[in-house]
């Protein structure tokens, strides 16, 4: 190692290397991503656009919010072009560093051919010595130096031989180590400069950046929420379990985004003290005199009163509130969609009594309408049809006549064209044409929904808690496929005409909570009817033993499936009776006979069905692959991210470009509970399927569900079908598994918490109830 070198380029040659690759690295990924690209637009897009007033209002609005936007293209393509020509020249003076460090060639240098006699070789040498030589006025030291080199290597016998064996006159070289910097760096003259750069990159840029992020990244959840926002939607969802909708508004304004002392970017005006107090007298319901925290601060009061001002359509001051207006309303799709996901938890740790209280299914369907609402500038009791163009409540006269009540878009759209143009007659063409536009890009959602077992010998055979998976499929067209079509299929609306009319104000609602009862499956189940006593017993048990079920809980299940074994009825049998009963051991041994009756009447009935099974093996299989294939293109397609590009919603009211999205969720409209989680579907172009699952109710019978579909843009385009499964008690487990023995400890456990638990309400118990 004596030989070896270490030190800083001093030629410079080695940094170009590195600043070379520094720049591959950057300008291919950064040209790529960076490089500014105009959207795709349709051909077609301008003849497709509204051309309202309200639209024009919302193009100008996008382009004033981003004024530097062609700036900053420019810019950035300036700057990927001037990174580009900086590389090329950086690769073209490497390769001039490749050429003069490529092998020594002395008949080249000498500019003689290859086995030139040495006369020749003496006579070139002479004439280029004399020009080269550091003398001369043409000197060159540096050639004369190679010049000499060259001329040894081909006379002088020892030189030759290291030329031949090592490529160099000289012998063999030291191995040289070379940092990729030039050596001024390490100059006693720049050392104050090089420390001065180092401090303030290494000491001040790059922890302030990380101060930055984390300071931002520990204020923020996952979907650039406030902390202390989700912290105060669960406080008053948990303290309001049954909100009304206008009590979620007051929650919504309340949102810490909205409060300057913790977003910068929201502006206080002296005019407020003038402008909000007048705009609260054209209100009504505002609530103002609340006197919770935070919804009695000024910043939530003025929120309010702006998302009230946008939902009745009041025309604010451009200068000051409206554009106070656009602000709020743009952020309230992302804190709806974090208010969505706090009931649903707060519902979930209810079911996992975690907490008391159960928020109903009410008050996430609050928060789920609200949505469209925010995006249409409309109250849900108003009339759907205000959401196309030109159309005001003058104009729905005409829609409501006693010869034709149109009362939907979907009705409108199935009306013949002459109809049509007949209600809209006082609008001009223009305008007729503007509401075609709108009306036949607006959704219509085939809505088909299908359940079963998946992973069981008979899918379309549910028992008593099994996981019942359900797929709900969705299928987006234009509305225009509708037109003077009237024989497409009516679909089943959700009708929340009730709870809107009804309107409870704050007081109503907070009463209305504290009186908030259990739904009858998590109530202890009835006992049968007085002409059973005899029977009474052997019916309760099995009761007991079964506890609640939480939907998509498949480790509860599991557990809960193992409360269910017939061991374990056997045992609460023995239970309700003394410890001691000397009758303890014959019943047991009376229901190990019965099940293990039925276990061989269960072989017998497979043996006689197994040649129909053989017949069918073939289509099973293919089933079965096809069903494989499906689920891995559907991991495939989770694994590539979600999109959020459906298509575009028409929102004039709404300061930026909205997207069609969609929630699905299943729940029990007798029991006003959620079963699912709401799948916020966010990428429904043409088709997508959602799968919901949830454990099927613990008792026998028929029970009634409801699948819901949501729009986060557009009122009135709410569906909801019901699926009926016919529960049967699951099948009794072999005894010849210890494993699954659950001791009569466990099971004294699991009746005491059967008494505050029972299960889904079935169509009987209503009846009985009613």
């Amino acid at each position: 190692m004596s030989g070896q070198k270490f030190q800083y380029d001093e030629s410079g040659g080695t940094f170009f290397y590195f600043l070379l690759s520094f720049l591959v690295l950057l300008l291919i990924p950064g040209t790529y991503y960076l490089w500014p690209r105009r959207p795709k637009q349709d051909p077609g897009q301008l003849s497709k656009e509204c051309g309202c007033e309200g639209c024009k209002k919302k193009k100008i609005i996008l382009q004033m919010n981003e004024p530097w936007k062609e700036t900053k293209a420019l810019f950035t393509k300036f700057l990927i072009i001037l990174g580009w020509v900086i590389l090329l020249l950086l690769a073209y003076k490497v390769s001039q560093f490749d050429y003069e460090m490529a092998n020594f060639d002395p008949f080249e240098i000498l500019g003689v051919p290859p086995g030139s006699p040495q006369s020749e070789v003496k006579k070139a040498y002479r004439k280029l010595s004399l020009i080269l030589h550091p003398d001369k006025e043409t000197g060159n030291e540096k050639a004369f130096m190679k010049l000499t080199k060259a001329y040894q290597a081909l006379t002088d016998d020892e030189a030759k031989k290291n030329w031949e064996k090592y490529g160099n006159p000289d012998g063999p070289g030291a191995m040289s180590f070379g940092i990729a910097l030039p050596s001024w760096i390490v100059e006693k003259e720049n050392s104050v400069w090089v420390l001065g750069l180092y401090a303030l990159v290494f000491m001040v840029a790059l922890p302030t950046v990380v101060g930055m992020w984390w300071y931002k990244s520990i204020r923020y959840s996952g979907d650039q929420v406030l902390l202390d926002t989700t912290q105060m939607y669960y406080y008053f969802f948990h303290k309001t379990p049954s909100m009304a909708l206008r009590r979620v508004i007051m929650i919504l304004a309340a949102s810490f985004e909205f409060y300057k002392k913790h977003n910068p970017e929201i502006i206080e005006r002296h005019s407020d003290n003038e402008e909000v107090p007048s705009l609260i007298k054209q209100l009504s319901n505002l609530g103002e005199k609340n006197k919770e925290r935070p919804l009695c601060h000024l910043y939530s009061i003025k929120a309010r009163a702006l998302l009230h001002a946008h939902l009745l359509r009041i025309p604010l001051n451009p200068e000051t509130l409206e554009k106070d207006r656009q602000y709020i309303v743009k952020k309230c799709p992302y804190f709806i969609q974090e208010m969505v996901t706090c009931v649903n938890q707060l519902i979930m740790l209810a079911y996992a009594r975690r907490i008391q209280r159960l928020p109903s299914i009410e008050t996430i369907e609050n928060c789920m309408k609200l949505s469209p609402m925010i995006v249409q500038g409309l109250w849900e009791f108003k009339n759907p049809l205000l959401q196309l163009p030109h159309i005001t409540e003058d104009n729905l006269k005409y829609f409501l006549a006693k010869k034709r009540q149109i009362k939907s878009l979907q009705q409108f759209a199935q009306l013949k064209g002459d109809e049509r143009r007949q209600i809209l007659r006082n609008l001009s063409d223009s305008q007729y044409n503007d509401v075609m536009k709108v009306l036949g890009n607006m959704p219509y959602i085939e809505f088909k929904v299908r359940s079963e077992v998946i992973d069981d010998e008979n899918p379309t055979v549910y028992t008593a808690g099994a996981i019942v998976t359900v797929t709900v499929s969705l299928t987006r067209k234009d509305m225009r496929t509708l037109f003077g079509d009237n024989t497409v299929k009516e679909q089943t609306i959700l009708d929340d005409s009730k709870a809107a009319a009804g309107d409870p104000s704050e007081e109503a609602a907070e009463e209305e909570s504290q009186t908030v009862k259990k739904p009858a499956w998590l109530r202890q189940r009835k006992g049968p009817k007085k002409s059973n006593k005899k029977n009474t017993n052997k019916k309760s048990a099995p009761a007991k033993s079964g506890q609640q079920s939480q939907p998509g809980n498949v480790l509860q299940h599991q557990q809960q499936q193992q409360t269910n074994t017939p061991n374990s009825r056997k045992k609460e049998d023995g239970k309700e009776s003394s410890n001691k009963d000397p009758a303890r051991d014959s019943v047991k041994e009376r229901l190990s006979d019965v099940s293990d009756s039925e276990v061989d009447s269960d072989r017998s009935d497979d043996e006689d069905s197994s040649h129909i099974k053989k017949d069918s093996a073939v289509d099973d299989d293919d089933t079965e692959w096809e069903k494989f294939q499906q689920r891995i293109s559907k991991r495939e397609k989770v694994l590539e991210g979600r999109s959020n590009l459906s298509h575009e919603v028409h929102s004039p009211l709404f300061p930026d470009v909205k997207q069609e999205y969609w929630w699905v969720y299943i729940c029990d409209r007798k029991s006003h509970t959620l079963l699912t989680t709401p799948a916020h579907v966010t990428s429904l172009a043409r088709f997508e399927e959602v799968q919901l699952r949830f454990t099927a109710p613990r008792w026998p019978g028929l029970y009634t569900f409801t699948v819901c579909l949501r729009s986060d843009s557009y009122i009135g385009f709410d569906q909801a079908q019901d699926i009926k499964l016919d529960v049967k008690e699951a099948p009794e487990i072999p005894t010849e598994h210890p494993q699954w023995d659950i001791s009569d400890e466990e099971t004294a456990e699991d009746v005491d918490a059967a008494d505050d638990h029972s299960e889904f309400t079935t169509d009987e118990d209503i009846s009985d109830n009613e």
